[in-house]
């Protein structure tokens, strides 16, 4: 008999935020929520709006990050992204965009120019993963994952298919490479499909409907927009559709140390965000024009 992993919370979207003026996102955690889900340090989850048509680029403009990694996951809509490391790029619907911040980075982020003029739905998820201490002055690198590009599992009987960003899923290797163990999928699943994810019992562990509903553990429901929080009891945990839906799963090691945090630096020490603020400000981020 499997050992289910208990449910420690169903959590409805806190109170909606906007970053920039082009993502309108609930902060899950840590800001909406105090649950634990070390190594994933921030969940902005940005529920599907319209944006209207405009000339204008909507996003985010020149901004700093030392220490931890950006997954930014597009569901709808697309992002043009610019680094000073010199990568760009867009994501569109299905993508995925893995920024290793790590020593220092600059970047921007707007909604891609042929979108803003057509305007439309859009629908993103952003998660800064947190990188252990002796990895945070590596060198800032960039994983582009286009989503013909993306690992995945087709589910039998034409139940969906899961895509692997990150981890294993019954033999199939995420295509994204990670510092510490995490497992990160997404699940679309079709009406009536029954899956069963495995994860050890100290990872942490949740997931978030981003369409549908579904049931979890044969008896709890979760809806669109909702998050459940898992607790480390248990091992497996049984998922069934019960309309066409998309599941984000995230699942991963904790990395146990202490963090200190100052709006874009996520490091270790108090004086190590000092000294990034230092290094920032005179420039040895690089330079990335607004």
């Amino acid at each position: 008999m499997p050992t289910f992993k208990k449910i420690a919370t169903i959590l409805n979207p806190p109170a909606p935020h906007m970053v920039g003026d082009g993502f309108r996102v609930h902060n899950f955690f840590p800001s909406g929520y105090k649950i634990k889900m070390d190594p994933f340090y921030l969940l902005d989850y940005n529920a599907k709006i319209e944006f209207s048509p405009t000339n204008k680029l909507r996003g985010v403009g020149v901004h700093p990050h030392r220490g931890f990694e950006t997954v930014t996951i597009a569901y709808q809509g697309a992002v043009a992204h610019h680094d000073s490391a010199g990568n760009s790029g867009v994501i569109y619907s299905g993508d995925v965009q893995w920024m290793t911040a790590a020593s220092g980075i600059l970047h921007k982020e707007y909604h891609e120019e042929e979108y803003s003029k057509k305007g439309g739905p859009f629908q993103m998820v952003q998660l800064w993963v947190n990188l252990p201490a002796k990895d945070k002055m590596t060198t800032p690198k960039y994983q582009a994952l286009a989503n013909k590009d993306i690992a995945k599992f087709n589910l039998p009987e034409g139940n969906g298919v899961i895509e692997v960003i990150a981890g294993e899923y019954n033999g199939v290797r995420g295509s994204a490479s990670t510092f510490t163990p995490i497992e990160m999928y997404n699940l679309r699943l079709n009406t009536g499909a029954k899956i069963i994810i495995s994860s050890p019992a100290h990872y942490n562990t949740a997931l978030i409907v981003v369409e549908g509903s579904i049931k979890v553990n044969g008896t709890a429901q979760a809806t669109t927009n909702q998050l459940v929080h898992f607790e480390h009891e248990g091992l497996e945990i049984k998922i069934e559709a019960e309309k066409n839906s998309i599941v984000l799963f995230l699942s991963g090691e904790p990395i146990n140390e202490p963090i200190a945090q100052y709006g874009p630096f996520l490091m270790n020490k108090p004086e190590e965000l000092q000294q990034a603020i230092e290094d920032y400000n005179t420039g040895k981020f690089g330079y990335l024009e607004e």
